[in-house]
């Protein structure tokens, strides 16, 4: 059995979807609402400080929508000392915040080798303190093929090294049509979903994403949380779902920025139809001041990020002010919740 269960008979359906997306914004509001509030009061939201830490710009995957990457041997490009990561954590830890996330591309030139040698020297040194995730399934996925090992091989060794968590960046839209339109060396969406599926197998933990404002549809979208859902009722592994905006500056694909408006729509349709999923995630990253309305379309968890340069060179800005992002929060009625950091896998195998 799933790790979290939900009423099947409640189940939505991407034909009853597409009618609440097309009927009034405040009814698909409510029922999301109602349906986060089963899980968490509606005057409370939990929360947690981050940082994520891009160890290395140097990447190969050539995504159009990617502001941050530097090819090989371009003068900007860099791999950050073990002294540079370990500073950006010290900082992280002075403010309060207690998960990290380690993340880069597809650098040709670093093995496995490197990634157990980073991970290690960072849980040596802050142990138990700190939430550790680590590279994306697909950054996973071409350090194994690089290193000429079995994505099972190196998804032991980063978890022998103390790597425990995998977030679900590197998702975008799960169909291959857009997989391929925006970064066709990036994997297929089965390749994404096996490799998601074996690492919870092996028991790390995992988070589901989803990124939004590219031109997909609807449709899109819907077969893209389909996906997610169906393998959630395999394993129960997805601890929770985070939303967040295509950010268009800088970027080769360029484009206009989705609305707010728009966003909100397909956080209710998320907690709706992710009924198997148990925490639904505000973008307070991507979407700034108006982050925490989703908060009231179905979303009870936020994070609260110091960095993320991947999205801020592509037009995000992050409010310096930790406590002028939960008075943000405060002015909705709701009482943000600082939570633990889930050092366990949700898994049932």
């Amino acid at each position: 059995m799933p790790a979290y269960s939900h009423d099947m008979k409640k189940r939505l359906t991407q034909a009853l979807a597409l009618k609440l997306l097309e009927g009034k914004p405040e009814e698909l509001r409510l029922q999301a609402h109602a349906r986060r509030c089963e899980d968490l009061p509606e005057t409370m939201a939990t929360y947690i400080i981050m940082r994520i830490i891009s160890y290395t710009n140097i990447c190969i995957a050539d995504c159009s929508y990617c502001a941050f990457y530097r090819r090989p041997n371009d003068p900007e490009g860099y791999v950050l000392s073990d002294e540079a990561i370990f500073k950006k954590i010290d900082e992280l830890l002075e403010r309060g915040g207690s998960l990290v996330a380690m993340e880069g591309g597809f650098h040709p030139k670093l093995k496995i080798d490197h990634y157990e040698h980073l991970f290690s020297q960072v849980r040596a040194r802050y142990g138990s303190a700190l939430e550790i995730y680590g590279p994306t399934i697909v950054e996973i996925i071409f350090i194994a093929r690089s290193s000429r090992i079995s994505l099972k091989e190196a998804l032991l060794r980063l978890q022998k090294a103390g790597l425990m968590w995998i977030p679900g960046g590197g998702a975008e839209i799960l169909t291959d049509s857009w997989r391929q339109k925006l970064s066709p060396r990036k994997y297929s969406a089965q390749e994404y979903l096996e490799g998601m599926e074996l690492a919870q197998r092996l028991n790390f933990g995992t988070t589901a994403t989803m990124v939004i404002g590219f031109g997909e549809s609807w449709k899109d979208r819907l077969e893209h949380l389909e996906k997610l859902r169906q393998l959630q009722e395999k394993t129960g592994g997805f601890r929770s779902f985070l939303l967040w905006t295509y950010q268009t500056k800088n970027t080769a694909l360029g484009g206009t920025s989705l609305s707010n408006e728009e966003y909100l729509k397909a956080v209710a349709i998320s907690r709706l139809y992710l009924e198997n999923i148990p925490t639904i995630r505000a973008s307070f990253l991507t979407q700034g001041r108006e982050g925490p309305l989703a908060l009231q379309w179905g979303a009870s968890d936020f994070d609260l990020p110091l960095e993320d340069q991947v999205t801020q060179l592509a037009g995000a800005t992050i409010e310096p002010s930790l406590e002028k992002m939960l008075q943000w929060v405060e002015i909705l009625g709701i009482t943000p919740l600082k939570r633990r950091p889930w050092l366990a896998p949700a898994r049932v195998y």
